[in-house]
């Protein structure tokens, strides 16, 4: 009997996004094989860092240096404030201007088309052309032209992509949550606002994604500022420690799945 395909669902959710790391790693140190990756946004591009063969201690490394000012060029708002020319360029770097297809293990990226409020979801193409898009907040970042769309962010319609990873062929779908709403957030600009209604927009759809998923993991992230990419540490291993709680369920899920009948 075959062992179950175990997919991952990573979330968007800006800097909080590196939590996913915490969670791959500890997943990894028990043994637990990662066979697919979807990502939206900040997941996106984690998964596809990982994807890339990024060991994950120069991940760690990488996540730790990443400060906005790497990232941040800004433009004539227009569709956006951040033109994201340098997050594309790093994003080829890191991935070795790689294609999706040529991944270690298949990661796929999930954007939304602005004009048609359609879900697009990358399985081949240029790595950085996709997660460009998938990361697109908007109002923050300009969009991504590609294909003859105009693609935003990929949390916009799907922000934990459970169904796009099961359609990949995942028995067991292990879900990352890392974008909670802050309660008690200070709001002090544009970003704050954009990216705190990006996050109560989306609160009744995460419910439906934690009944699609066997499992759920749901890093308590939200007290941290999810644009400035400070505290990554922190981030990191709040990822780690809710992984590590979750571990005994995970086994069982595993242990006790049982292969379909073949119709």
């Amino acid at each position: 009997m075959r062992r179950p395909i175990i997919g991952l669902a990573l979330g968007s959710g800006g800097a909080r996004g590196f939590a996913h790391l915490g969670v791959i790693k500890v997943l990894r140190e028990n043994g637990i094989p990662i066979d697919l990756i979807a990502g939206s946004s900040m997941g996106a591009m984690v998964g596809c860092f990982y994807g890339a063969g990024l060991d994950i201690d120069r991940l760690y490394t990488l996540a730790k240096a990443f400060k906005r000012k790497y990232y941040l060029d800004f433009t004539v708002p227009k569709m956006g404030f951040i033109s994201g020319k340098r997050v594309k360029d790093l994003i080829r770097i890191f991935t070795h201007g790689k294609e999706l297809q040529d991944l270690d293990i298949p990661v796929a990226v999930v954007a939304t088309d602005l004009v048609s409020g359609e879900k697009v979801v990358f399985k081949d193409g240029p790595i950085s052309n996709a997660v460009r898009a998938s990361i697109a907040i908007p109002g923050i970042f300009t969009p991504e032209k590609l294909n003859g769309r105009l693609l935003i962010d990929g949390g916009v319609i799907d922000r934990i992509p459970v169904s796009v990873v099961k359609d990949m062929g995942a028995d067991i779908i292990i879900a990352v949550d890392v974008s909670h709403v802050n309660t008690n957030t200070e709001i002090t600009s544009i970003f704050d606002v954009i990216m705190q209604s990006i996050d109560i927009m989306q609160m009744e759809l995460v419910t439906n994604r934690e009944i699609a998923s066997d499992i759920m993991i749901r890093p308590r992230v939200e007290m941290y500022s999810s644009r400035a990419f400070t505290n990554i540490n922190d981030i990191i291993s709040i990822g780690e420690e809710e992984t590590r709680k979750q571990m005994a369920k995970i086994q069982t899920v595993i242990e006790q799945w049982k292969e379909p009948p073949s119709s």
